[in-house]
């Protein structure tokens, strides 16, 4: 990952340019945890470009801003493009490359196509600002999922700002808010607003696919997804929870790395031992399965064990890094953001994790409750179009404050374009052709022997339960001891946009607003009711489900087999 800030106004100068640059700096610096290996700024009488670089690809020439030594575009990216070898290739013109960096591809792109039609050739994770000084404008985009995040906001003068983190235009803007996945801006059609240039067929409004299923079609797209999203120049590694998805991933990975090579045949991986990373309380049920994981693919194994304690101490580091207030997003965050600190110090830049396979396949264990396959497939297009603002958000996030980079192969589009066309009946759990219901059953089907049957069968469990059950179960505790029942009966006036209605809730927002004490913050949080991850549209599935406000998955008992299991003990 790497850190992006620009003010841009390009139809008059910037009033106070010193001024202004000097500010700029300052707000860099509060996203150089993004990328703590260099920085860069550009400037001229309209624009301000700034970078904090995360050296992943070309270590030695990559340095950003970019800048296209024919017409002076200036290029400031937070992300990796993935097929860029194949785009530069593509370009009808010659171009000078100055460097191997994936990202240059982009100047050239911009110089030869329309935005819509040279971002969807794009494969990759990315934001970015390119300025055009002759022009005296500028193109933002952000990738189709919004895997990298991406803030724009105005300040009381109009200057346009924009930035990898919301924290870099607190206190700044009086206008924040997020940018839109799959759209750009640009500067010359303003009035035209954000544009939308990713529309995928899966996601139009009342289409229903029909693709039959075809296991070796779904295996052969998730390791193609997986082989691209190898490409770096640093240590990587893979991170392990023992649950299925981020464990076909780690298998897949180690399929690739024992050579990875070059198209000169030079061993192209820095490490090529592949590391796996786990995290969990001590006898957390993640910590089994994982070191499982680990023995079948035979990586290099890391466990890192973590306390309670050490978990509460974290939070509000954590918040103020994930920028949210919200219950699953915190719980999740905060094992992942103690794992990222311990992955950076052994060395690791890189590291592919299994964040997607959820929404695509209905895998959280509320969608054992979908009464049909459209009902189903509707609901992974919500929960698609709403992955930037939870896990996409953790994930990035957690380890980009440690200065990793986190790759999610589960999210190329190329891959996408597979699994989310899929007839979605053969994803409703009760339609599986197994012992019992399960989850994401094309995705285990599609890679039966590449795991234990134990790891490939084992049912779902949320990251932030998987851990270990103490964990939730403290977090609670701490918040029935630190918020009383006369804060919650005040929490409306308190709180009156996005109020809390549990003590956990209150207490984490409490910590964020002292981070962020603006309402423009607030305005870029997510907020809805919800069990197990569920969108709040789908807790119409089950009755039991309008009085909860637990989003864990064990919340949903007569699927969870262990929260079953314990509650008919307490109850004998």
């Amino acid at each position: 990952m790497c850190g992006i800030l620009a003010i841009l106004k390009p139809d008059q100068s910037l009033a106070n340019f010193a001024d202004l640059r000097g500010q700029a700096l300052v707000m860099a610096r509060k996203v150089r945890h993004r990328g703590p290996d260099w920085s860069g700024i550009y400037s001229d009488e309209n624009a301000i470009v700034a970078h904090e670089r995360l050296c992943i690809v070309d270590v030695e020439h990559g340095a950003q801003p970019l800048i296209d030594r024919l017409n002076g575009n200036v290029l400031a990216v937070n992300g990796e493009i993935y097929n860029h070898k194949e785009l530069r290739q593509e370009l009808k013109q010659l171009h000078e490359f100055q460097t191997a960096s994936d990202c240059e591809v982009l100047l050239y792109l911009y110089d030869e196509n329309s935005p819509e039609e040279f971002l969807n050739r794009v494969n990759g994770i990315f934001a970015f600002v390119l300025y055009d000084p002759n022009r005296k404008t500028y193109l933002v985009a952000r990738d189709p999922i919004g895997v990298n995040p991406l803030y724009v906001g105005w300040d009381h003068q109009e200057n346009f700002y924009v930035a990898s983190e919301m924290k870099a235009l607190v206190g700044i803007c009086e206008r924040i808010r997020e940018f839109p996945p799959g759209h750009y801006f640009l500067a010359s059609e303003a009035e035209k607003g954000f544009q939308k240039y990713y529309r995928p067929k899966w996601a139009e409004p009342g289409y229903y696919p029909s693709e039959p299923y075809d296991a070796i079609r779904l295996r052969e797209a998730l390791e193609a997804a997986v082989h691209r999203q190898l490409m770096c120049d640093v240590p990587y590694g893979v991170l392990v929870s023992g649950g299925v998805d981020s464990s076909i991933v780690a298998a897949v990975a180690a399929k690739f790395s024992a050579r990875r090579v070059d198209e000169d045949d030079r061993v192209a991986a820095w490490w090529p031992r592949l590391h796996s990373f786990a995290i969990g309380l001590e006898g957390a049920p993640d910590l089994i399965s994982a070191r499982k994981v680990a023995d079948h693919i035979g990586s290099v194994h890391h466990e890192i064990h973590f306390t309670v304690q050490e978990g509460l101490d974290a939070l509000s580091d954590v918040i103020y890094h994930l920028e949210s207030f919200d219950i699953t997003s915190i719980r999740a965050s905060t094992p992942m953001f103690l794992l990222m600190r311990k992955i950076r110090a052994m060395g690791i830049k890189m590291i592919l994790s299994g964040e997607g396979a959820d929404e695509i396949f209905g895998g959280y264990l509320y969608f054992h409750k979908a009464p049909n396959g459209h009902e189903l497939h509707e609901e992974t297009v919500r929960k698609m179009q709403k992955l930037y603002l939870y896990d996409c958000a953790r994930a990035n996030k957690m380890s980009a404050a440690w200065g990793v980079e986190a790759r999610v192969p589960f999210l190329d589009c190329e891959f996408l374009d597979v699994a989310m066309m899929l007839d979605p009946e053969v994803k409703v759990p009760r339609n599986a052709p197994h012992s019992r219901p399960i989850e994401k059953w094309p995705l285990r089907k599609a890679f039966d022997g590449y795991l234990p049957d134990e790891i490939l069968w084992r049912q779902k469990e949320q990251f932030s339960d998987g851990v270990g059950y103490g964990w939730i179960n403290s977090l609670k505790a701490t918040a029935e001891q630190k918020i009383t029942d006369g804060m919650m009966r005040g929490a409306a006036e308190r709180f009156p946009v996005k109020t809390p209605e549990t003590k956990e809730a209150y207490f984490y927002r409490e910590i964020f607003e002292r981070h962020f004490p603006f309402a423009t913050s607030v305005n870029c949080v997510p907020w809805e009711r919800s069990v197990a991850c569920s969108t709040a549209i789908a807790l119409k599935w089950d009755a039991a489900f309008q009085n909860m406000v637990d989003p864990s998955g064990r919340a949903v008992m007569d699927v969870h087999e262990e929260a079953y299991n314990r509650a008919v003990q307490e109850s004998v």
